[in-house]
């Protein structure tokens, strides 16, 4: 699984609140696909909340 962040993030938190050994915020969300294994739920989830729908989950 990997993740990415596409243009428009608005850096509310709520993916880094969810799931902060994946994402960081900071002027946009960042994520580090490095430390999605055992993460992937909350991944899902962080994708599933975001208000912009930026976070895209590729399996």
């Amino acid at each position: 699984m990997q993740v990415k962040i596409v243009a428009g993030c608005i850096a509310c938190g709520a993916c880094e609140s969810i799931c902060p050994a994946v994402f960081t915020v900071y002027d946009s969300a960042e994520a580090d696909n490095a430390q999605v294994p055992g993460n992937e739920a909350e991944c899902r989830e962080a994708a599933k909340v975001c208000p912009v729908s930026v976070i895209k989950i590729e399996e």
